[in-house]
């Protein structure tokens, strides 16, 4: 019985875990939306959640963990500069999960995670 065990193990050790985690909160903090499996996202949402809000707080210990998390400068430096800035007037729920339907390989529930303040850039339109 799994009662009270919080948390995904996704096939991976704990180190593994972790990287990924860190690697999908900074790619959602660069690009504003990242497409990945339902679990995946519903594990990163809190941890992105918590990024923006140390961005919000914005002093250099805030910066020091936000680093030591994300693993990069540039990451942290975008999250503190653009991205926590947008929220300052809103106290929570930075991130919307959207799901979009099973993957064709292997039938895995795909969903986007994105930003709620993220505008997907239009298709050109073909002019005949």
């Amino acid at each position: 019985m799994r009662h009270r065990k919080a948390g995904r193990k996704l096939g991976r050790d704990s180190a593994h875990r972790k990287a990924l985690y860190a690697n999908l909160a900074a790619a959602l903090i660069e690009h504003g939306r990242i497409k990945t499996t339902e679990a995946k996202a519903k594990e990163v949402r809190p941890i992105v959640e918590e990024m923006i809000s140390l961005g919000k707080r914005g002093d250099l210990a805030a910066h020091r963990q936000a680093v030591a998390f994300l693993r990069s400068k540039s990451v942290a430096h975008l999250l503190f500069s653009e991205v926590a800035p947008r929220f300052a007037d809103r106290p929570g729920g930075y991130t919307r999960i959207v799901k979009i339907g099973p993957r064709q390989g292997d039938a895995a529930q795909m969903a986007y995670l994105e930003l709620v303040d993220y505008v997907p850039a239009r298709a050109p339109v073909a002019v005949p």
